[in-house]
């Protein structure tokens, strides 16, 4: 693959397609739950954290750049980096 190509395939979306989610893991009243994207034989850091329920419930989705060789590596990458935003931003994490 070439330079241009990857380039083009980090900002079209192109390749990463996502894999089939995990159990929701509960951290500080929050929920986080791994998504990793399969993207060139690898799998892209991706999350969904959401924090309440039912309307009062928010959500956000997050897709790194990390690549990981294998899906659990990936998805424990993911949950150690969910959890550091979460520590880091708190509910601002939802502005």
């Amino acid at each position: 693959m070439g330079i241009l190509s990857a380039l083009k395939g980090l900002f079209s979306g192109g390749e990463a397609a996502p894999a089939k989610t995990e159990e929701a893991i509960e951290y500080n009243g929050y929920q986080i739950v791994p998504a990793p994207m399969q993207d060139g034989g690898q799998f892209r850091v991706a999350a969904t954290i959401t924090l309440g329920e039912g309307e009062e419930q928010k959500m956000h989705k997050f897709i790194r750049s990390d690549l990981m060789p294998n899906r659990d590596e990936c998805i424990e990458i993911t949950i150690r980096k969910a959890k550091l935003t979460i520590d880091q931003l708190g509910k601002n994490l939802f502005n």
